[in-house]
């Protein structure tokens, strides 16, 4: 490996993979060689390191993480199952995506992205949605509107994410039952960094990106201002045919100011701009995908879906010891999103033509306005070592949704050939209802450490947000205040300084749909309520060249709406679901040259009390499996870089069978798909890289829809596809 002079330091530095610095730490007058990614570098300015970033291998069970504790407890501290999940990782596995990222690293989790849900959408732990795993952005909830999340979606700008698996509702509030996914964008930084990325590839694949930080007039204020920019665009022309293209932008800026060794304040704002694909999947014919489907698109041919998400937040951190930590976030999110396109698709075997229906225009205009402050100490109770934390978050969204429910049409178009026609004029949309939810919550958390060994975690939030919806065609009005409390309680217990034990419960809560668009039939019922006991072990050996954790639970939620005889239209309020599995996941060096990162969830979800009206009489789905729900879910990724400046990395994942419907009867095959990339370093500053998808070009579906139990159409997943990138760093 070659070294090379530091100009700024004077020390030696270790010349790394691009978007990595090496720097050298001196103590105690021997020298001890660490390299450290960009990402991992903290505002604390030139020389002064935090290794407390993720890292970019292994499971980071020593690193800080928000997403778990607000106290900033590592993974090793926390009783719960977290993953870290550095974006130097993703990046270097060619995830270009948030959800290729997280189902691909973390465990347990699988997408069922579609255009309907903004391509944001999960599962976890037996539950699906974007009302059962809740995401963040910087730790910032973006409140979901009619079951949409739309950003972020680029892992370009990340510095790591954070997933916590199970309730999360004492942290976020309602709306986690399943999990809670944060993503952490990259920081300012005092020292300089600059990188480029360009990408080319199959089916008219190009990727420009750039990534810029460093310090502000070091010369005139010392080290005060610093800043950060990600700027990231991809455009594809897609492979399905027609308007299966698609192109985004993802801009990510961020000011620091930084008066005093106690103070920081930072400026940030991100844009988000996305044409996504038209496509909302391929009809099933037999029950199978053919070749000659495969690769059509049954849309219109004038179809528009655009989003536009606006995040600027004001973040405050002021240390005025080293036992009190005050911080507080002022912040905007506005949406804008745009649909007009026919949804659905069946082949009608009589006919032997695609029947298709949903001819859907929708606009979403979304904007929150909210502030987070809490406030952490550190000191003793009852002469033992505690940190306190609370705090509280207010929040105001409003919500317009324009559409064209009203408009009846269907047709057929021919399997292959023919014309796909335009989407008519006299089916636009029209102003359907607008909304507005106030939000308060308070929220405290506490950690009691009894010995040097055994440590207790408690949390717990209230929320208390009332919801406003005006009929904009009907005139009708509704207000109706929800009351939601979520808590934990953990135990952790450390045999050895590096392995932990531990024990939770949890209680959280979910709403019946999205909460800020709920409709005037659902107002009347409660949040759904679900708690969970979990109990599980985490640890490194071998001096950090293994790290482990094995996880085992058993959540149960209710308040399901069945449809049972005799009730209202809409149905009671009495049904319930559960899920129990293990977890495990293990980051391993096995030998000077090879490494070894993996997981698997294997679960039993199932309906245990849940009834829906079929051709006039109730049929009761107890002990099926939920829809979308895998039940068993792995991922591994070996690593080989013991040849000089070449590096291969190889991806399994394997996610089991799924269901459409209720019943079990519109079932998905489970699927394993591999991916490589070969990494070479050109330069000490460049990378050349080859990423290959799906090696074996597998057909999968990552979602689906059924009509009386029979699978209509599967949203499926991307071919083999080769893509070859060029990193720089400067």
């Amino acid at each position: 490996m070659q070294t090379a002079r530091s100009p700024r330091h004077g020390r030696l530095r270790r010349l790394a993979p691009p978007g990595t610095l090496a720097l050298t730490l001196l103590a105690g007058g021997a020298a001890a060689q660490e390299t450290v990614t960009l990402d991992q570098l903290s505002v604390e300015g030139e020389g002064a390191v935090s290794l407390t970033r993720a890292a970019p291998v292994g499971l980071n069970l020593r690193t800080p993480d928000r997403a778990a504790s607000r106290l900033g407890l590592t993974p090793l501290e926390t009783p719960a199952s977290v993953d870290i999940v550095s974006g130097e990782t993703a990046r270097l596995r060619g995830q270009d995506t948030i959800a290729d990222a997280v189902t691909q690293d973390a465990t347990g989790i699988t997408t069922i992205a579609s255009p309907g849900n903004g391509n944001g959408a999960f599962t976890a732990r037996g539950f699906a949605g974007p009302n059962s795993i809740q995401q963040l952005y910087d730790g910032t909830r973006f409140y979901v509107g009619a079951n949409t999340v739309t950003f972020p979606f680029d892992t370009w700008n990340v510095e790591r994410i954070e997933v916590l698996r199970g309730p999360a509702s004492v942290l976020y509030g309602d709306g986690a039952i399943g999990g809670v996914i944060n993503v952490v964008p990259k920081k300012p930084t005092f020292v300089s960094v600059n990188a480029a990325r360009a990408v080319i590839g199959t089916d008219g694949v190009a990727r420009l990106a750039l990534d810029s930080g460093g310090a502000i007039g070091r010369e005139s204020f010392g080290e005060t201002f610093a800043y950060r920019l990600n700027v990231s665009g991809n455009r594809a022309d897609g492979w399905v045919h027609p308007v299966g293209d698609f192109r985004n932008l993802a801009v990510s800026a961020a000011l620091l100011f930084r008066p005093s060794a106690d103070l920081a304040v930072t400026l940030s704002h991100d844009l988000g701009y996305q044409e996504p694909a038209r496509y909302w999947g391929t009809p099933l014919v037999e029950g199978r995908i053919t070749d000659l489907v495969r690769f059509r698109n049954y849309n219109v041919l004038d179809p528009k879906i655009t989003w536009a998400d606006n995040w600027t937040q004001f973040r405050t951190e002021w240390t005025p010891s080293a036992d009190v930590t005050i911080r507080n976030t002022a912040y905007r999110l506005t949406s804008r999103r745009h649909w007009l396109d026919v949804e659905q698709y069946a082949f009608n075997r009589g006919t032997g033509l695609v029947d298709r229906s949903d001819y859907l225009e929708i606009y979403h205009s979304q904007e929150q306005v909210g502030n987070r402050f809490d406030a952490a100490f550190r000191g003793s109770l009852f002469g033992f070592r505690n940190a306190f934390l609370a705090g509280f978050d207010v929040n105001r969204i409003d919500f317009r949704h324009t559409n064209n429910f009203t408009f009846d049409k269907s047709d057929s178009v021919p399997l292959a050939g023919g014309s796909l026609g335009l989407f008519p004029q006299d089916g636009r949309a029209s102003p359907a209802y607008a909304t507005r939810t106030t939000q308060a919550s308070v929220f405290a958390e506490n950690r009691l450490i009894l010995t040097d060994r055994l440590s207790l975690l408690a949390g717990v939030r209230f929320d208390a947000p009332t919801l406003q919806r005006d009929d904009l065609r009907s005139g009708a009005q509704f207000e109706r205040t929800y009351r939601s409390l979520g808590y934990r309680f953990g135990l952790v217990y450390n045999p050895t300084p590096d392995t932990a034990l531990y024990a939770q419960y949890s209680f959280a809560t979910d709403p019946v749909n999205s909460l800020i668009t709920l409709n005037q039939s659902l107002a009347g019922f409660r949040l759904a309520t679900g708690d969970q006991v979990e109990i599980g072990a985490k640890g490194l050996a071998f001096d950090g060249a293994l790290e482990w954790t094995l996880a085992g639970y058993r959540i149960v939620k209710g308040d399901l709406i069945s449809r049972l005889p005799g009730s209202a239209a809409v149905g009671v309020q009495v049904g319930s679901q559960s899920s129990q599995g293990v977890e495990f996941a293990l980051g391993w060096r096995v030998a000077p040259g090879w490494r070894l990162d993996g997981n698997l969830a294997l679960l039993h979800a199932q309906y245990d009390s849940f009834s829906q009206i079929v051709d006039g009489a109730a049929v009761s789905y107890a002990g099926r499996q939920p829809i979308d729900v895998p039940e068993r879910v792995a991922n591994l990724w070996l690593t080989f870089d013991g040849v000089r400046d070449w590096t291969a990395r190889l991806g399994l994942q394997n996610v089991g069978e799924t269901y459409s419907d209720f019943g079990n009867t519109a079932r998905r095959p489970a699927y394993n798909l591999v991916n490589a990339v070969l990494d070479h370093q050109v330069t000490a500053d460049s990378r050349l890289s080859l990423r290959l998808y799906n090696l074996f070009d597998k057909v999968y579906a990552i979602s689906g829809n059924a009509v009386n139990g029979v699978g209509t159409n599967w949203l499926l997943g991307r071919p083999r596809s080769v893509e070859v990138a060029y990193t720089v760093t400067w």
